[in-house]
């Protein structure tokens, strides 16, 4: 079978490499581009380079059937799609530059009639200035290519499920550019497709994962005042969540992620005096990190005085949620850096069971990190804690619920 694609997408990461497996396997040739050499070649071996259940089977059937390519560089197609990171810069101003250098990619492949589809989570106003970078280096185009912006909302662990049966906002810069692009996802996607124009699908994204940062701050504040008081926070929101109209998120040591711990800065940025709340969840959630490594290092000093030693430590986890091996603006890494800033003599054993080796940190199995370890703290609920024999004698730090 010739392979002529009608798709490429542009970055083969964590949403990128599901959503082209996702349209491959629906018998649609499907190019995927990507700056890094050996995630192209592992892709072209039917393989993958991260981890996401079912993902594997994708990919390899998709290659194997010859509907799925991987490459460093763009080509022909009808359908481009944008979706590379948005990360933000040091004094927490969005980055775009990863979707403009992605766009300039593909400018000189486009032609009249094609649709170009930015994925990415982005400010306000993006997909706009995309469009103005197009028809400035081909006027040609200007009004003769469908523009449109559909943001992912899938949650890692359940990627190639959530591709296929959630909803999606679907907002183009002109009422064709949306039915185009809604008659594209249409194709693959079961769950309901969403009109509106690109800035409402841009804060829409937005909007959705800010919500969940304030909720889960919320928690996290509880957290720290129960902690104070002397409170099972735990138990506390179990019982207030016995009210018919009450639904309190779980603590844990933070928030990371390249969504919920990014994704309100975007609006932050932008509007500054209005989004009050946005910015504190973000204060408070950023706070409860430090709080975390503080609390282990407080601990390891009161185990020295008391026992005239220094003590072996247990740091669990350093993924940004349970279950999964990304680390992208991890809370449990940001605690696990922080803690050895402030290390003395003591012995520290880390454990991520998720990933086979780190290049900054030394991994421990985490049988062993329990089982040789005086204090354990928690940093992250992977499913293999919570199955560990904890004799009476350690100190347990539990951040997460692993022990309630």
């Amino acid at each position: 079978m010739t392979f002529k694609p009608e798709v490429i997408t542009i970055g083969l990461g964590y949403i990128g490499l599901p959503t082209s497996a996702l349209i491959a396997q629906n018998d649609i040739q499907v190019l995927g581009v990507d700056i890094n050499p050996a995630v192209v070649a592992t892709i072209n071996q039917g393989k993958i380079h991260i981890v996401e259940p079912e993902l594997d089977k994708a990919v390899a059937r998709a290659v194997e059937r010859g509907f799925l390519r991987a490459s460093s560089a763009a080509g022909t197609a009808s359908v481009y799609l944008i979706v590379v990171p948005t990360p933000f810069k040091g004094d927490h101003q969005p980055d775009i530059s990863y979707v403009q250098s992605a766009t300039e990619k593909i400018i000189p492949f486009l032609k009249e009639g094609d649709l170009y589809i930015i994925e990415s989570t982005s400010p306000v106003g993006t997909t706009e200035r995309m469009y103005e970078l197009i028809i400035t280096q081909r006027p040609e185009l200007k009004d003769k290519i469908y523009i449109a912006y559909c943001p992912e909302r899938v949650l890692p662990g359940n990627v190639m499920y959530e591709l296929i049966y959630n909803d999606r906002v679907i907002g183009g810069l002109n009422q064709e550019s949306t039915e185009k692009a809604v008659a594209f996802y249409s194709r693959f996607v079961r769950g309901d497709l969403h009109k509106t124009n690109a800035r409402t699908a841009e804060m829409c994204k937005l909007v959705e994962n800010s919500s969940r940062d304030v909720q889960i701050a919320f928690a996290n504040e509880l957290s720290l005042i129960c902690d104070k008081a002397g409170i099972n926070v735990w138990e506390l929101i179990s019982l207030a969540n016995k009210h018919p109209r009450v639904n309190i998120l779980q603590p844990g040591c933070g928030v990371g992620g390249h969504c919920i711990a990014v994704d309100p800065y975007f609006i932050v940025s932008d509007y500054p005096l209005e989004s009050r709340i946005i910015g504190k969840a973000r204060e408070v959630n950023n706070y409860k990190s430090f709080w975390c490594a503080e609390k282990i290092n407080q601990t390891r000093k009161e185990f020295q005085l008391k026992y005239n030693r220094e003590p072996r430590i247990a740091l669990m986890g350093l993924a940004f949620k349970p279950n999964i091996d990304d680390l992208r603006e991890s809370p449990a890494k940001y605690i696990v850096q922080r803690v050895l800033q402030h290390a003395n003599d003591e012995e520290y054993f880390i454990s991520e069971p998720n990933i086979q080796d780190h290049n900054i940190f030394k991994l421990t199995d985490y049988r062993q990190a329990v089982e040789k370890s005086d204090i354990i703290a928690f940093l992250v609920a992977h499913r293999e804690f919570f199955d560990l024999e904890i004799g009476k004698e350690k100190i347990v730090l539990d951040f997460c619920g692993v022990i309630k």
